[in-house]
């Protein structure tokens, strides 16, 4: 399964916001440019796990819930996510995923 950057960087954004702390801010903890924490945010540069795991360490959250979404034991573990995706998908591609993902979880 490869990884979302996007996601990555929308999760990692949502919770810099939520602690209150800026971009500069971060970086500077990080040792990075302002720059590249934007490209991360946005999902155009990649975040490697060195990186990661100081970004969560700073932010007090888990590398999992980064990489992953919700907490896996949550009764709405990715829900955001297939939302987000969803919305993003034309009508016929929202029918392919749901087939999809019905042929998954049926699959014995």
């Amino acid at each position: 399964m490869a990884l979302d950057y996007k996601i990555i960087g929308e999760r990692l954004k949502k919770a810099r916001l939520e602690k209150k702390i800026t971009q500069e801010q971060l970086a500077e903890q990080i040792d990075v440019s302002v720059a590249f924490l934007s490209r991360v945010e946005r999902g155009s540069s990649h975040i490697n796990l060195k990186r990661l795991t100081q970004v969560c360490n700073i932010l007090g959250i888990s590398e999992g819930s980064i990489l992953n979404g919700a907490s896996e034991d949550s009764s709405e573990y990715l829900d955001a996510d297939f939302k987000n995706i969803l919305s993003k998908a034309s009508p016929d591609k929202q029918k392919l995923i749901y087939k999809i993902a019905e042929l998954i979880v049926n699959e014995n």
